[in-house]
């Protein structure tokens, strides 16, 4: 992937300001599409699309499928646009900064409920194109709906199923199809809704020039159709519990590691299918997308397994990926190589020489960039073209809540010296906003929360907690303060505005 001068804005969808609780795929997201093109911004990055639940944290990262849409992303004005609703006065919800998920997950049940039964009266006006869609989705698109069936049923997770659904017993299988005929039919069907809005979305931002920029993460949450459908792709014994999890080592920032919980991959098994179902799983990921970063980089050349059981990741094991052959499988299938790879953290040699010879542009980030020695790759000074400069990611402090309440004193003090004057918290985002834009990365990125100066109450995730995560929102009429304005006018000062090439 060729980066060539330009910037963008972090916002995920959820994040966008609605009438429902949530942000989704409708009006919303073309606004601010078109608010971005009006600043001069290239990319827009959003995370990940899948299914969330709040029984895993609502965490887009770890869903119950890798190729599924979330179904909180549909959005009921497109519905009623397409005459598939009606009413939508009950969905409306007062305006927060915090999504209520347990209440949203209601309300939108309700909401695709009442359109597959329009659907079902007109059968004619949307039957031979979902028919079509679910033609074409078969490889992954039976199996989801079957699962998500079975657990609205059951109400367990699939691995406390009878052993015959759990083994996948071909006629417990098909007796289940035969019996929730109509709730999976549904869940294509919602499927199909999302699908539909999403190459709208995605078409719109390609036709007026703007990229959209994914993210994959590595892992798969264990109670995914995914694991249930393919438990020969992972470490799992015979009653198809985990032999392993994945997490990483003990480091400088924690003493016991970090224990994620998901299962890990048998990368023998991949290796024997010619990695198929991530060549899929990659593909299915890039739809309607222009870049898409690899999450845990360095967990594809060689990843922490800890035996499950263990409480803490202190007794695992680096084990070797089969890096060379997945990767010229990757070339092979995707030569255009439209991947940014997430290097951040302890990253040795041989991770290093891998993005190399791939060519991928890596990632700075520059609140992690005012400690350590000259050889912190994040400090201004050691920024390539070929990177995508960050003020803060997702996972990180807004750039104001972290100079409040977790930069030091050396570090407010080396992030002076770059400004030429001492900061207050007022102005340190727009601050961190004209170092990112400045840096000779290729691209810059800059979270939504730091365009508008926010606090750390406007965190998107803390990876040390379970809860509370991937909430905050913006309120109506934030999008129309001005600061997009504002950052447009610096990029083009630091030469990040150039001219798009909208598709015909």
């Amino acid at each position: 992937m060729k980066l060539e001068r330009a910037s963008g804005v972090l916002l995920h969808l959820t994040s966008l300001p609605t009438d429902f609780g949530i942000g989704d795929l409708g009006p919303s997201a073309y606004r601010f599409a078109d608010l971005l093109l009006e600043s001069g911004q290239a990319y827009w990055q959003i995370l990940p699309l899948r299914p969330t639940s709040q029984f895993n944290g609502n965490v887009p990262y770890n869903a119950d499928s890798s190729f599924a849409g979330n179904p909180l992303l549909v959005s009921p004005e497109l519905l009623v646009r397409e005459g598939l609703l009606q009413d939508i006065g009950d969905l409306r919800v007062p305006a927060s900064s915090r999504i209520d998920y347990g209440s949203v997950e209601s309300s939108k049940e309700r909401m695709l409920e009442r359109a597959y039964a329009v659907f079902k009266e007109r059968f004619r006006d949307y039957q031979r194109e979902f028919e079509d869609f679910c033609a074409r989705e078969r490889s992954w698109l039976d199996d989801y709906a079957l699962f998500r069936s079975i657990k609205k049923v059951s109400g367990q997770p699939w691995f406390l199923w009878p052993a015959p659904l759990r083994d996948r017993d071909p006629s417990a299988l098909e007796e289940k199809r035969r019996t929730l005929a109509g709730a999976v039919e549904q869940a294509k069907f919602v499927q199909f809704l999302f699908y539909r809005q999403w190459d709208s979305l995605s078409g719109y931002c390609r036709r007026k020039g703007l990229r959209l920029f994914g993210d994959l993460p590595i892992y798969v949450s264990y109670d995914s159709a995914d694991v249930w459908a393919h438990p020969d792709l992972f470490k799992l014994d015979s009653a198809k519990r985990p032999l392993f999890i994945s997490g990483v080592p003990p480091d400088y920032f924690s003493e016991t590691g970090q224990l994620w919980g998901n299962p890990v991959y048998d990368w023998e098994a991949h290796r024997k299918t010619g990695f198929a179902w991530w060549m899929e799983r990659i593909r299915q990921n890039l739809r309607g997308l222009d870049a898409m970063r690899l999450d845990h980089f360095r967990g594809l050349v060689g990843y922490w397994e800890v035996p499950a059981g263990e409480t803490t990741a202190v007794r695992g094991r680096w084990v070797k990926a089969p890096s060379e052959e997945f990767f010229s499988e990757l070339c092979r299938n995707f030569p255009e190589m439209p991947f940014i790879a997430e290097d951040l953290g302890v990253i040795t040699d041989d991770v290093r020489d891998m993005i190399k010879r791939l060519g991928l542009p890596g990632m700075r980030v520059l609140i992690f960039g005012f400690s350590g020695g000259a050889d912190n790759p994040n400090k201004l000074f050691n920024h390539t073209q070929n990177s995508v400069v960050y003020t803060g990611t997702h996972d990180n402090n807004t750039a104001r809540g972290w100079f409040a309440k977790e930069a030091t004193q050396e570090e407010k003090a080396e992030l002076a010296c770059y400004a030429g004057r001492a900061l207050s918290e007022g102005d340190v985002s727009w601050e961190m906003i004209r170092l990112a834009l400045i840096s000779v990365s290729g691209l810059c990125i800059i979270p939504m929360q730091d365009v508008l100066s926010l606090g750390e109450d406007a965190r998107m995730n803390r990876p040390a907690s379970s809860s509370h995560n991937y909430e905050w929102r913006l309120l109506p009429g934030q999008l129309e303060t001005g600061d997009l304005r504002r950052l447009g006018a610096m990029c083009a000062v630091f030469g990040r505005v150039r001219a798009r090439s909208a598709a015909p």
